[in-house]
């Protein structure tokens, strides 16, 4: 019977699915499994379930000769080397589509919450400083008619785009390449980065991380938005650079922000964000609903199952290793 390697508990629906058709072993500390046990247990896995915090790369593929196939347990997989699978014939896939409106629904969250100070607000009153309704306590920013910049209009994106209808909010975005079809379809309005940044009142990164986008958030980019703007990130840690964010909140170059992810993740205990009041940090929740990550787990079996049977995985990221298997 083939072997599956699952690197942290998942769903129950999505291992139930493994054990039909493989010896299913699931790693069972709250953290990842030390990069030498991991290098360990796929020496004789024909399929791996990974999470983003697993290091897919040419050394752990060169101590797996049986593996077929490694499904990551997420829509993004900046943690494996696709080129190093490809050329051994491994199989990668994610789960792509299905947390698309749950990840948006966190970014919405986020842009409400760190706009009117509700992390700041609810720490106030439990810290027992409410005495009394004040015309000038915990002001925020209006998220109703305001404008919204978003950077990525892909699935999350468009769908952040789509909720920010029902707040009659101008929407604006910057992505590359650029979207005409989604432009006609959510009525956006595609402009430069630079444009985005100096007109947003709120802006939503949607990217995924990749040289390019790496510390795309820098000193330089805060310096070109308004002292009012709140930044939300539900991304990847890496694309803001989090120490010239640390000092645009301190300074009140920009006013707030809202982070899903962080680099690393979880920061530090001295990380100097963790002090600020206008900053709400979540951690790296955004496809965090039952049914999201339930069907997130039948995916990632299904991605399995497939390829254990000799059949092409329905999210694979590398068909080029499919089509050099097959030859």
């Amino acid at each position: 019977m083939p072997k599956v390697f699952v690197t942290r508990q998942i769903p129950e629906p999505g291992l139930d699915l493994l054990r039909q058709f493989a010896e299913v072993k699931v790693w069972p500390e709250e953290l990842p499994p030390p990069r030498e046990t991991l290098l360990r247990e796929v020496k004789d896995c024909d399929a791996l379930v990974s999470l983003l915090t697993d290091r897919i790369d040419g050394e752990l593929l060169d101590q797996a000769s049986k593996l077929k196939v490694v499904a990551n347990y997420a829509v993004g997989y900046d943690n494996m080397d696709i080129s190093a699978a490809t050329q051994r014939g491994v199989l990668l896939t994610n789960t792509p589509g299905v947390l698309t409106d749950t990840t948006a629904d966190l970014a919405f969250t986020l842009i409400l919450a760190a706009g009117r100070r509700i992390v700041e607000a609810n720490r106030y009153v439990m810290a027992g400083k409410w005495k009394t309704w004040g015309p000038t306590l915990l002001l925020g920013q209006d998220i109703h008619g305001a404008t919204l910049g978003l950077v990525g209009l892909g699935r999350i994106g468009s769908a952040v785009a789509r909720r920010a209808q029902g707040f009659n909010m101008k929407v604006l975005y910057y992505s590359v390449p650029r979207n005409e079809e989604m432009e006609k379809e959510l009525g956006v309005e595609y402009v430069s980065f630079d444009e985005l940044l100096s007109q947003s009142d709120f802006i939503s990164i949607h990217v995924p991380l990749t040289p390019d986008t790496r510390h795309l958030f820098n000193a330089e980019a805060f310096s070109k938005m308004k002292p009012t703007a709140v930044l939300v990130n539900t991304a990847r840690g890496p694309i803001v650079d989090e120490a010239a964010l640390y000092n645009a909140l301190k300074s009140g170059q920009i006013a707030a922000a809202g982070l899903d992810v962080m680099d690393p993740e979880p920061p530090k205990a001295d990380n100097p964000l963790l002090k600020l009041d206008n900053v709400t940090i979540v951690p790296h929740i955004a496809s965090a609903s039952i049914a999201t990550r339930t069907r997130m787990a039948t995916m990632a079996a299904e991605n399995v199952v497939a390829a254990l049977k000799g059949q092409i995985p329905p999210n694979i990221l590398n068909k080029e290793a499919w089509d050099k298997r097959r030859k």
